[in-house]
């Protein structure tokens, strides 16, 4: 997808305001224009990937990206080859939001492990991002899932509080 124009159109709508105020404010608009063209671009991109995290939400298992080639953006659109055939256990329920607020963190993982998670979401044909929205979500279903009641030579044994 070529952004330039876009960014072309801003431009122009940047110009027209401008000349409201006079043609100072012209002369000024078109020193900035040029200036502004990568943060106009770098703000696309930012919409496109937003954009396309919501897709992939929506579209799980399958995933939408968004690439930067040269200074064009592509979309990489991932589906599944066939339905995933029905785990043994229910997977856990998807976590509640109440208003669908999505939160951004940065995430730094060794290495090895970074390529073992490229790697797992490349075969479930997934993008690295829902792999491990996904992986959240199962560890804290089943973390949810765990007891505390364990059984020992002695006998079996609990802990916890009683009321």
């Amino acid at each position: 997808m070529d952004l330039t124009p876009f960014v072309d159109s801003l431009r122009r709508e940047f110009a027209v305001a401008a000349e409201a105020a006079g043609e100072d404010a012209v002369t000024l608009a078109e020193r900035l224009a040029s200036p502004l063209e990568s943060a106009i671009r770098l703000t696309l991109l930012d919409a496109l990937s937003a954009a396309a995290d919501e897709i992939t939400r929506d579209l799980a298992p399958g995933s939408v990206e968004v690439r930067l080639r040269r200074r064009e953006a592509e979309f990489a659109v991932s589906v599944p080859a066939a339905p995933e055939p029905a785990p043994a256990e229910a997977p856990p329920p998807p976590p509640e939001a109440d208003d669908g607020a999505v939160s951004r963190i940065n995430l730094r993982l060794p290495d090895q492990l970074k390529q073992r998670v490229e790697e797992a979401a490349s075969r479930e044909r997934l993008s690295i991002n829902a792999w491990l929205v996904r992986a959240a979500n199962n560890a804290l279903g089943a973390a949810a899932s765990r007891t505390t009641h364990r059984r020992s030579a002695y006998g079996e044994k609990y802990t916890g509080w009683v009321h």
